[in-house]
């Protein structure tokens, strides 16, 4: 007998900082709905994504599971800009030797509130992960990121990280990070950091001392924040094409 598919709410732990009534609005097969890829031991296969939506949209989820062979690696990059509720959800099962690299930026204002939501299992020996999430919100928006890291006891050699930086341009927007690390092996490197601020005013000072008028100073100081998530992109122009579509969605921005 098949499981029914109920509404998740705020009161699950992984749905703890999304939009209640999004949920509750969202039909119970559609947000139980997930994709899968199956990277072949050995490949590589990347996604590079920019999600947008019209100013009536209610937004999306988005759910993937991937499960990445032995030696292969999975690398994710996103920008989530899009409608009142925005969520992107990767679970992801590394082989021996695998890797996985995410690099995520939420991005907006108003009252969106846009999230990425990870779970990394390290299911075999020197296996690695990667994450770097950056969130830029004004207005009253909320960027959220939940990564959860499981390394079971078998799984020696594993070098799992997660970083997480918010800058917020106005007062009212909001940020939230909840890192989960799981971890029974005891060979392991396992790191997460997170840190949740404003512009760095000395460092916009300083441009300005040398001549750049304050709000290019500003606007490079958040290029150089959002480009962090995707520096790992090792094509050039991939890389930068996504750096520019997500500065574009700035204009309203109080930068």
């Amino acid at each position: 007998m098949s499981e029914v598919a109920t509404v998740p709410t705020t009161r699950d732990e992984d749905w703890r900082y999304a939009d209640g009534d999004y949920l509750a609005a969202a039909g119970a097969e559609a947000l139980a709905r997930w994709r899968t890829i199956e990277v072949a031991p050995g490949e590589t296969e990347r996604n590079c994504e920019v999600r947008l939506s019209g100013p009536e949209a209610s937004g999306f989820v988005d759910r993937l599971r991937v499960h990445v062979g032995k030696g292969g690696r999975y690398e994710h990059f996103a920008t989530i800009a899009a409608g009142r509720y925005a969520r992107i959800e990767i679970e992801v099962t590394l082989d021996e030797g695998a890797h996985f690299e995410f690099g995520g930026v939420t991005l907006g204002g108003g009252d969106k509130r846009q999230e990425f939501v990870t779970r990394t299992i390290h299911a075999a020996p020197n296996c690695t992960s990667n994450q770097v999430v950056r969130a830029v919100h004004w207005g009253r928006s909320v960027g959220n990121f939940l990564g959860r890291i499981e390394i079971p006891q078998h799984s020696q050699k594993v070098d799992a990280a997660q970083n997480f930086r918010a800058i917020l341009l106005e007062k009212g927007a909001s940020a939230n990070a909840k890192p989960e690390l799981e971890i029974f092996a005891d060979d392991v490197k396992a790191a997460h950091g997170a840190a949740i601020g404003a512009l760095d005013d000395r460092a916009a000072f300083y441009m300005a001392s040398r001549g750049i008028p304050p709000e290019v100073a500003r606007k490079l100081l958040v290029r150089a924040f959002v480009a962090d998530a995707f520096d790992s992109v090792e094509d050039d122009a991939t890389r930068d094409d996504l750096v520019e579509r997500t500065l574009a969605q700035l204009d309203e921005a109080a930068v």
